[in-house]
């Protein structure tokens, strides 16, 4: 085999002359004239005067001799020499389809040659250049969601696993069989047997990534509570940076306030939208006996912790909106997921802590942590998911139905909300003296910036990521929004509370609910929707679904860009949806912790 070119026979082309670069592997054709000028537009390969990017190139394989189709033509077919039998090797790779680039598709160049050495030569070469590639995964956790999206878990699971065993990864396949059994298998692992893994993949909806989220960092994300506003001071004084840090977050130890009765999903139903039940049932995962030890106590010396470089959480879309997946790469589709979890594709994601402090006004002060991915939001967002809970036998078709019935009581629910401001937070608000019924676009007191919209290879993410901080830094993020902390409060009767921490792009909000949200820049997008008729909240709501509006531009509307803010409401009126997941609080803490966790994707490519 010669770097410098070899003569191999390409599978449709003919005889071609490959050369192997620093970067990729080249085909230039001998003789292309003969080449059809139909058969780039019927295969998925790119053209051939294109470089094979060994970064798209996702698994090499030895085929049994065989058939190499040469160049079709009419000259060709007619003598009869277009198979020739020779010993072959495949090179699997991606490639876009021309009418809809987005998805990412599977495709295959099939070399040969006659003498079986040179052949094996040659894929022994391209084998270490693709193991030379780094970040890729070689052992997953992969958790099944049975249930989910009409049943698609499983067979979406069936689809992309051939892809995955074509790549030597090694998965560790668990189907679910209850709410709350990928949180207590991740919960109970120790940090020894979870650095056996390189990640964890969802194959399932928003739901199911958020316990697996939270069964993840449950006792391995070490950090401050979020900072609270001078008076509410349940950690201490808010402007008490050292006090707060010694108030670390424990989820191992179950306290009385902290199980089932949090989550008022029915444990005994199953679907993409899992509560996150602690149960004493044991896990399909054979762990060994030692393990019974609370999680992490065994590992001192290096223990895991997040945020990190390795460790990679994904999704393989099945779920009902799968918004985490539409916002990461801009595509619903399980194979465009599935290759970028093998290639190991990696973006940043913030993730919203939430601390509630009572569940009712009169409980006791109890402070219980729980993380969001997407969306925490509370009033009109949390009765959705609390009514759907009454039609689980309609499937998916019970959000539409639950959110109707909410949207018909149009209630609204009295609470105070306090936000921090920062030098880089901007709220674009109705003051407190306008009109909060009109129905124009608000005409903020400053001009509106131009939004920026996430995108693969995001300015904005990479600035942050770059800012200066220490790892520590971000590792407890509070230490930096405790410096100048200036806190704004909102109050009133509110439609809806909500905090985006990504778009939240789904099929029925093209743009999501915060169309210049981004992945990792370590803000939440709060929305305060106030009482407001009936028709303008329709007509708010409405702009959700036409691409290119702006929903949030109402004077009715608060939208402030921040990094924490705290809510308090008087009375036990609704319940917070986390990602999904309904979580009893009347007093809880957001603080925004910024690539707290690494996600297989790419970024969105609109």
């Amino acid at each position: 085999m010669q770097d410098g070119g070899e003569v191999l026979f390409l599978d449709g082309v003919g005889e071609v002359a490959v050369t192997i670069g620093r970067n990729g592997l080249s085909a230039r054709p001998l003789h292309p004239e003969l080449i059809s000028s139909c058969w780039s537009s019927i295969t998925l390969q790119p053209k051939l005067d294109s470089k094979i990017n060994f970064s798209d190139v996702y698994a090499i394989e030895m085929l049994d001799k065989g058939r190499i189709c040469g160049p079709w033509n009419t000259k060709t077919a007619i003598q009869g020499k277009k198979n020739i039998e020779m010993h072959r090797f495949v090179v699997h790779g991606i490639t876009r389809r021309r009418k809809h680039p987005s998805p990412w598709v599977p495709c295959e160049y099939i070399f040969g040659h006659k003498d079986l050495k040179i052949c094996k030569d040659w894929f022994q070469h391209l084998i270490s250049c693709i193991n030379n590639e780094s970040g890729r995964p070689k052992n997953l956790m992969v958790f099944v969601h049975p249930l989910c999206g009409k049943g698609r878990g499983v067979s979406n699971w069936e689809t992309v696993y051939p892809l995955f065993a074509r790549a030597k990864i090694k998965t560790k396949v668990i189907v679910t069989e209850r709410a709350g059994h990928a949180y207590d298998t991740l919960s109970s692992l120790s940090d020894i047997e979870l650095k056996a893994f390189d990640g964890v993949v969802a194959v399932g909806g928003d739901g199911l990534f958020n316990e697996i989220l939270n069964g993840i960092l449950s006792s391995r994300h070490k950090v401050s509570y979020p900072p609270t506003p001078e008076g509410f001071g349940y950690v201490g004084s808010s402007d008490n940076c050292e006090e707060q840090t010694r108030n670390w977050v424990n989820f191992s130890k179950p306290t009385p306030d902290s199980g089932n009765a949090v989550f008022l999903g029915n444990p005994s139903k199953c679907d993409d939208q899992e509560p996150l039940l602690s149960t004493s049932h044991p896990t399909e995962l054979e762990i060994p006996s030692n393990s019974t030890k609370e999680p992490c106590i065994g590992d001192q010396d290096n223990p895991v912790s997040f945020p990190n470089d390795w460790f990679r959480l994904g999704i393989i879309p099945s779920g009902s909106t799968d918004a985490i997946v539409l916002s990461t790469t801009g595509e619903r589709d399980p194979v465009t997921s599935a290759l970028l979890i093998i290639l190991g594709r990696k973006v940043s994601l913030d993730i919203a802590q939430v601390v509630r402090w009572k569940t009712s006004p009169t409980a006791e002060v109890l402070p219980t942590v729980r993380y969001a991915a997407s969306f925490a939001g509370y009033g009109f967002y949390g009765e959705v998911i609390r009514e759907s809970e009454k039609y689980r036998w309609m499937g998916p078709a019970r959000y539409d139905f639950s959110g109707t019935m909410v949207f018909l009581k149009h209630r609204s629910y009295g609470a105070k909300v306090a936000f921090l401001d920062t030098p880089y937070t901007h709220s674009l608000t109705a003051s407190a003296q306008d009109d909060i019924t009109g129905a124009q676009p608000l005409q903020s007191r400053w001009k509106k910036p131009r939004k920026i919209i996430c995108r693969t290879n995001c300015f904005v993410c990479k600035e942050a990521s770059t800012s200066g901080q220490n790892p520590e830094d971000v590792a407890d993020n509070s230490r930096t929004i405790c410096e100048n902390q200036k806190w704004v409060w909102s109050e009133g009767h509110f439609l809806s509370v909500g905090a985006a921490v990504i778009s939240c792009r789904n099929e029925r909000a093209p743009d999501g609910l915060v169309a210049d949200a981004h992945l990792s820049d370590g803000f939440l997008h709060l929305l305060l929707i106030r009482d407001c008729p009936l028709p303008l909240y329709l007509w708010h709501l409405t702009q959700f679904t036409k691409k290119g509006s702006d929903p949030l531009s109402f004077k009715f509307v608060e939208h402030h860009k921040t990094q924490a803010f705290t809510f308090i409401s008087s009375h036990d009126e609704s319940v917070w949806n986390l990602d999904g997941e309904m979580f009893q609080a009347c007093e809880v803490s957001v603080q925004a912790c910024r690539g707290l966790v690494n996600f297989f994707a790419s970024g969105p490519e609109l």
